[in-house]
């Protein structure tokens, strides 16, 4: 254990000690229920979770292993340990250098542990699980039971406390969208929006994002996930903004469509389209329903419009705690199609239906929410669907 100095434990932690404790403990619950004795947990956001940990180095191998008894220990490189004291109540941190073989060093510690006879479980489910790792690790330590799902479904249900984060990440995304529609006029380049956009958020409290802002204009917008390249915003040209802010890496995103002049009939027929499509889904919200049934109404509107064909995708996901690539919850629950999960009282998504026409424009709208009682509650207050300029 090195010299602390003046890095104090959990001082920047998200949330209690004793939040993170009865987050272990229903994790054990579960993993008492699969059979698993040792849990690795490589990915970031159910890092997060367990025990705070935050940091953009996560590109570097970090694991908690988690017994179902006994207490964690974290596999951490040195350069981040101090971040990991400041950030969690975790006392056991077993630090390597960056000339050790992080995967040796896990294996060495599992050993010494005595937890290579016990019953390993890893999730396998996450972005930050390379193939190579995890192969090294089943022909170290034989079949591996697969713990993917065992922390995601407990994630997926937010507490007060998380909703107040991603409530404040809701706030800081409506300055952002304000100020990149406030941005919008002739002569302006798509920079410039982007810039006005993360500046407000930041300006307002937005950490940094799990994804950068996804900004187009002209006939660029009508190319799905198109970024922000410098374009000169003309006359008559469409303009679509969506965007993420976070807070304690809970976030919110929001998604608004503009357009500098007059849309062509069709451009506002189907952004009505998309409004009444968002509306049918949030009336859809309610305890109870699948993940399913949501998405159903609002592809039904989208049907009857005659935009089948402009809309290939789910009608929503689950947004909270978000690491780079992706502002969601990976896909801890969407709303689509065939996903029968029951929406539960604070579950929060993101709900973005937008239609295009490849090659030429894009218009949405959409809202981030949670599930209430007795329906849902916007956690945003931008009220404009659609500006004209």
């Amino acid at each position: 254990m090195q010299e602390l100095d003046h890095v104090i434990q959990g001082s920047e932690s998200a949330f209690t000690e004793q939040e993170y404790a009865s987050r272990i403990q229903r994790t054990r619950e579960r993993l008492n229920t699969v059979g698993v004795d040792v849990m690795i947990v490589t990915g970031p956001e159910n890092i997060f979770w367990l025990t705070g940990q935050q940091t953009p180095g996560y590109y570097t191998f970090q694991a908690l292993l988690l017994p179902v008894e006994g207490e964690p220990v974290f596999v951490i490189r040195q350069l981040e340990y101090f971040n990991f004291i400041a950030n969690t109540f975790i006392a056991d941190a077993a630090i390597y250098q960056d000339g050790d073989h992080p995967i040796d060093f896990l294996l060495s510690l599992l050993q010494q542990r005595g937890w290579l006879n016990k019953r390993i479980g890893l999730d396998k489910y996450g972005w930050f699980l390379p193939i190579a790792v995890y192969e090294l690790l089943q022909h170290q330590l034989g079949p591996i039971a697969d713990t993917a799902g065992v922390i995601e479904p407990l994630r997926a249900i937010k507490s007060d406390a998380e909703i107040e984060k991603i409530s404040m990440a809701a706030r800081y995304v409506d300055a952002g969208m304000q100020a990149g529609m406030a941005a919008i006029r002739e002569g302006v380049d798509e920079n410039a929006l982007v810039s006005a956009m993360m500046g407000a958020a930041i300006a307002a409290g937005s950490e940094y994002v799990g994804m950068e802002p996804l900004v187009s204009s002209g006939s660029r917008s009508g190319v799905p996930h198109g970024t922000w390249r410098r374009r000169m915003i003309q006359k008559n040209d469409p303009v679509f903004l969506e965007m993420a802010a976070s807070h304690d890496r809970y976030h919110a995103a929001l998604m608004r469509s503009a357009w500098l002049g007059r849309p062509p009939a069709i451009a506002l027929e189907m952004e009505k389209v998309c409004q009444d499509a968002l509306q049918a889904a949030l009336d859809t919200i309610r305890p109870g329903v699948t993940c399913a049934e949501p998405h159903i109404a609002c592809q039904q509107v989208i049907d009857r419009a005659g935009f089948s064909e402009n809309f290939k995708k789910r009608t929503g996901y689950s947004i909270g705690i978000a690491f780079a690539p992706d502002w969601g919850e990976g896909g801890i629950l969407s709303l689509y199609d065939g996903v029968n999960t029951e929406l539960e009282p604070g579950m929060t998504f993101h709900i973005p239906p937008a239609l295009r026409i490849y090659g030429e424009f894009t218009v949405g709208v959409s809202e981030t929410i949670v599930v209430t009682e007795t329906g849902y509650r916007q956690l945003g207050s931008l009220t404009s669907p659609l500006m004209l300029f």
